[in-house]
């Protein structure tokens, strides 16, 4: 099974995606990278997420979204944001995508 999460969804259903990380494969999660207010935010909610012992185990893969936006950051700062080289203890990628013109979903997928 594939987790999607993304910051851009509603505060509210947050406490729900727990009911989802059993038997999860992989974690495809979407970052608005235009959205430098949240980008804290979406962080930390990672951060909650890799430290669950039911996704000890799953691939992480992180969508970058909105890079057909000019002020969207890039994958190499949302990188270093998130601080994804300190993660050691599991396979991840980061893909810039842009949803509007399809720009990066299939080498994201394809990984």
């Amino acid at each position: 099974m594939i987790l999607l999460f993304s910051n851009q969804f509603n505060q509210s259903f947050r406490p729900y995606w727990r009911c989802y990380y059993a038997n999860t494969d992989a974690i495809v999660y979407v970052i608005d990278s235009a959205d430098k207010d949240r980008i804290n935010t979406a962080k930390a909610e990672l951060s909650s997420m890799l430290q669950e012992d039911e996704l000890k185990n799953t691939l992480l893969l992180i969508l970058a979204n909105k890079q057909d936006l000019p002020d969207a950051l890039s994958p190499t700062t949302i990188s270093e944001i998130l601080q994804l080289t300190e993660i050691k203890n599991r396979s991840w990628s980061i893909q810039k995508t842009s949803a509007l013109t399809g720009e990066g979903l299939d080498q994201g997928f394809d990984w």
